[in-house]
């Protein structure tokens, strides 16, 4: 299957400069099918997402102008049905309308994710458990800050010329011990950072075992400053943030770091994103230095990746800036 380069061609997001990809990954050791998927609607309310694998465009007319919309998922493949759950969730993403708060926004996903749990049960899914997908999204509103929804594995990672910082935490095993005291920080960052643990706590659609290891609730479980250590207390997973002028923003599935150095690769980002001026040049950068790796480097999954980059202060003098 061919990379899809460059999936927001043609898409306007105002003054914000965005571009995406999707891929099965790289090396001779490639995934059966991409289960990855992302969505991007822009400030028109024309939108697209990945469907068979492949890029489909459409337009929403009833998208409020000035509203944009941007989201990875990852399928969880080793449940069945990865693909079609990431598809079903990409889906609801289209028909959902702009959200303005997040609570709204957790209502209307939280809604979802019971919808689409009731659909993928019975005789047609025989392969296994309720499948999965990871969801990382941004609501772009008009004059105020984005909103960020997160769950699963995926990231959420700002990218400035000193210094790359993930502003998502992964529900994997190793978060759900930290926020029980059997870990500490030091000891999470090299789990959850620092390690290749494809594992994960909670996911769209499956659940989560945030409650019990041993047993899978239907229920998405929120990490929210009430239950996350002090040090993880500020990542929250649904909250409004800042975007900083002169910053990138990436949103990716874990197939992007999924390697047997993740520190030292994300701490080359910085560098090689400062290369280029654009966002398309810029994440193409990225997965050309990815490319270059030597096969056994990267373990094989799918990657997709949306980069959002937003306009130095001097700039951002003709267009306004979502949140400015």
């Amino acid at each position: 299957m061919p990379v899809l380069h460059d999936i927001a061609a043609g898409l306007s997001f105002g003054a914000l400069d965005v571009a995406a990809l999707s891929r099965l990954g790289a090396g001779p050791r490639l995934r059966e099918e991409n289960q990855d998927n992302l969505v991007l609607i822009d400030t028109r309310g024309e939108a697209v997402c990945l469907q068979g694998q492949a890029p489909r465009r459409q337009r929403l007319p009833n998208w409020r102008p000035g509203h944009a919309r941007l989201a990875v998922l990852d399928g969880m493949g080793g449940h069945g049905y990865g693909r079609e759950a990431a598809e079903a969730v990409a889906a609801g993403l289209l028909a959902l309308p702009p959200c303005d708060s997040p609570g709204e926004l957790a209502r209307r996903l939280d809604g979802l994710h019971a919808e689409l749990q009731r659909h993928f049960v019975g005789a047609q899914f025989e392969r296994g458990p309720r499948p999965g997908t990871t969801l990382t999204m941004l609501e772009l509103r008009l004059d105020a800050p984005p909103l960020l929804y997160h769950v699963g594995d995926s990231r959420l990672y700002e990218i400035t010329r000193e210094r790359v910082a993930p502003l998502t935490v992964d529900h994997v095993p190793a978060t759900a011990f930290a926020m029980g005291g059997l870990l500490g920080e030091a000891e999470w960052w090299q789990q959850v950072h620092g390690e290749h643990r494809p594992q994960v706590s909670q996911a769209f659609i499956l659940g989560n075992a945030f409650g019990s290891a041993m047993q899978l609730n239907d229920p998405l479980f929120e990490l929210s400053p009430l239950n996350l250590p002090a040090w993880l207390c500020h990542l929250p997973d649904r909250r409004a943030l800042e975007l900083r002028p002169g910053a990138a923003y990436l949103l990716a599935t874990d197939g992007l770091w999924s390697c047997s150095d993740p520190y030292g690769w994300v701490a080359q980002w910085p560098r090689l994103l400062a290369r280029e001026p654009g966002a398309a040049a810029m994440l193409n950068g990225l997965l050309d230095a990815y490319d270059a790796h030597p096969a056994a480097f990267f373990f094989p999954d799918n990657v997709s990746a949306v980069l959002l980059r937003v306009p130095a202060a001097n700039e951002r003098d003709e267009t306004a800036l979502p949140g400015a």
